[in-house]
């Protein structure tokens, strides 16, 4: 059998057409050979290497028409090949074409698409690039593109000027509560009570041979630690919930309220007395150190983690009310008060450093009694979250 004919055999077994030029090339050189028989003759009696780089060539030639046949398109049933094979008509090779044809439409489709939302990304971004243009005219240093199309609303606080922080929205803002109790003092009777009260008063030792008097950058420090418990004990009865899948009885945010309001006054702090390199590289040190070791003894026992903080609060009342002192006797300046506390604490816009002290210290005695408190319920043998948090301060 002709070498042709027995691809035209495999090309219908696989219901894969020949293309009409090609078919019609391949039949003229099978009418040549037969009506030569010089070439009948060479071709009968060949040598052994013609006749083993024949045999090489022919699957490699199969190979080559067999791959360009199976991945190209299919002739229409219209065409005069298709006529010569009833079975693309209809049944497998219909389908097979019918396939074919759809996924091309949905390629077509894609890159329709793919090509529209390129031309608008092009457009969104032409209209950024005239936005920015156009601020850098104007003066603006900054520009903020939208997201998503949602431009931020214009915020003001209570005096009408416009809002600067994003860290805080004007109705997140309070009023601290300066009546509450300063000398309220957690008296340690059981062990576990004696031992959280000696570690944080060996703790103030270091502390007070460090910074001394500078009660600024005593704030700053005293802050930096100050924000971890709150953080940590959130997080943990965070992941606590969602295990137990139960509620948290709001301690949760009351803890995470907790370590964002001390946050905000190692802020505000940082504008009255700017950390030196060594006290940032002492903030590190003791940052990872407090938060690792308050980790794990949340683990082991809240009560006694709940119970440091509320002696480490104690201290921060007792160390805002030297710095007082220090103010209301001439020794540090009274000088006005940083803008985030204005609008953070709601305090007038005249307020000055000594109006800033009174109403962190207060925070300082409200997270004092949370953590105490909190304490306390875990040595009555209860749960946080059978009890309700104290919310609603901040």
């Amino acid at each position: 059998m002709p070498s042709w004919q027995w691809w035209h055999v495999v090309a219908r077994r696989h219901v894969v057409p020949l293309a009409p030029e090609k078919l019609a090339r391949l039949q003229g050189r099978e009418r040549a050979a037969t009506s030569s028989p010089s070439r009948a003759t060479h071709r009968r009696e060949g040598s052994s290497s013609s006749a083993m780089s024949s045999r090489v060539a022919g699957p490699a030639v199969l190979l080559r028409h067999l791959g360009r046949r199976i991945f190209s398109s299919p002739v229409s049933p219209a065409s005069p090949v298709a006529a010569q094979r009833p079975l693309l008509s209809g049944g497998e090779g219909a389908v097979w074409a019918r396939l074919r044809l759809l996924s091309t439409s949905a390629a077509e489709e894609a890159a329709k698409e793919e090509a529209a939302a390129s031309k608008e990304n092009s457009a969104s971004t032409a209209a950024a690039k005239a936005e920015a243009a156009q601020a850098a005219k104007d003066g603006d240093k900054t520009v903020v593109s939208s997201y998503w199309g949602i431009v931020p609303a214009k915020l003001v606080n209570k005096d009408g000027a416009e809002w600067k922080w994003s860290c805080f929205r004007p109705w997140e803002a309070y009023t601290s509560d300066t009546t509450i109790d300063l000398k309220k003092h957690h008296e340690p009777k059981v062990l576990l009570d004696k031992i959280a009260y000696w570690t944080v008063k060996s703790l103030r030792v270091p502390t007070d041979i460090f910074f001394q008097r500078r009660y600024g950058c005593r704030a700053m420090m005293l802050e930096t630690v100050a924000a971890v418990p709150g953080m940590v004990g959130g997080m943990l009865l965070h992941l606590r919930s969602l295990r137990r899948f139960e509620h948290s009885g709001g301690w949760i945010r009351a803890l995470l309220e907790e370590a964002e309001n001390e946050r905000m006054h190692l802020m505000t702090f940082m504008e009255v007395a700017g950390p030196k390199w060594y006290e940032r590289a002492l903030v590190l040190a003791v940052q990872g150190v407090f938060f690792n070791a308050y980790f794990l003894g949340y683990l082991l026992s809240p009560k006694f983690a709940h119970r440091v903080v509320g002696y480490l609060e104690e201290e921060a009342v007792h160390s805002y009310t030297e710095f007082l002192r220090d103010i209301e006797a001439g020794k540090i300046d009274n000088v006005p008060a940083p803008r985030i506390a204005i609008d953070y604490w709601r305090l007038p816009p005249d307020a000055t450093l000594r109006d800033v002290v009174v109403v962190v210290r207060a925070d300082e005695a409200h997270h004092r009694d949370v953590n105490h408190f909190a304490s306390d319920i875990h040595f009555q043998g209860l749960e946080l979250n059978k009890t309700p948090a104290p919310l609603g301060y901040h």
